[in-house]
């Protein structure tokens, strides 16, 4: 475990050395917070209580997206583009030959670059939001410690998720379309552009159900302190069930993976 924590804190660090890029994010977040900030407002000044969520609750949702943005790779987890590279150049093999499990390393670089994320692109835009608009911030102060929580396992799932997008590439040529859908899914399932809870009927339903939610809603919900008590342990249920689940795939495909590397090779 050390061999991983190390690579974590090499992640870290990494993406720590790109100040200019840092900026610039936190630049982006916040423009586009603002953006939908005061179109959310519009919205819910139309319809008052939309999804559950009072005007305060609504807008720090929108600062919550911005901040976990980057941090769960709702975009893009931001390792796939580099594992893909290695998996068409070829270099994947020394990977696989490597005393290391090639799961848990891409992992402990995920978990690196997504505490950066956060530190240096989530508190920001947050911090900005809360100061230009009345946001409903957790009356508890132990709803922060459930909060990164429900982070922490957000940004397993995201890996995951990515990581199964990223071994796409051992059997396409080129992996740009896969990666397009996970980017659309993970933008629209995961409440990104508008609370789960606004979903209607059975969109919604499976819309929550689906591991996209682990990212943004989830974690939104549990700011927001729509989730307390007894009902975080069915929310950590809920995404340590679709990590586990996702993982597990991950390692059939990386076995599968593995012995093509094997078999061609040899």
């Amino acid at each position: 475990m050390r061999l991983y924590a190390a690579v974590a804190a090499g992640g870290f660090r990494r993406y720590a050395t790109y100040r200019v890029a840092t900026a610039a994010g936190v630049f982006t977040n916040t423009v586009f917070g603002f953006i939908l900030a005061y179109t959310y407002m519009a919205l819910w000044d139309e319809r008052p209580g939309l999804g559950g969520y009072d005007m305060a609750e609504a807008l720090a949702y929108v600062w919550i997206g911005q901040a976990l943005l980057a941090t769960c790779g709702l975009m893009g987890g931001g390792f796939e583009d580099e594992l893909m590279e290695r998996v068409k150049t070829g270099d994947i093999a020394v990977d696989l030959y490597r005393p290391a499990d090639l799961q848990l390393w891409w992992l402990s670089v995920a978990v690196g670059r997504s505490a950066f994320q956060l530190l240096g692109r989530g508190v920001a835009p947050m911090a900005i939001g809360a100061l230009a608009f009345d946001l409903a911030l957790p009356e508890h102060p132990l709803t922060w410690v459930a909060f990164l929580v429900s982070v922490a396992l957000g940004v397993v799932v995201s890996f995951a998720v990515w990581f199964l997008v990223a071994l796409s590439a051992f059997w396409l040529m080129d992996g740009a379309g896969v990666v397009q859908v996970a980017w659309l899914s993970g933008t629209f399932f995961s409440g990104m552009l508008l609370p789960l809870t606004v979903f209607p009927g059975a969109l919604g339903e499976v819309a929550r159900l689906l591991p996209w939610a682990s990212l943004l809603q989830v974690p939104a919900d549990v700011f927001l302190e729509k989730r307390t008590g007894w009902e975080l342990v069915g929310t950590y249920t809920f995404q340590a069930g679709w990590a586990v689940v996702l993982l597990a795939a991950g390692r059939v495909l990386q076995a599968v993976a593995t012995r093509r590397v094997v078999v061609q090779g040899g």
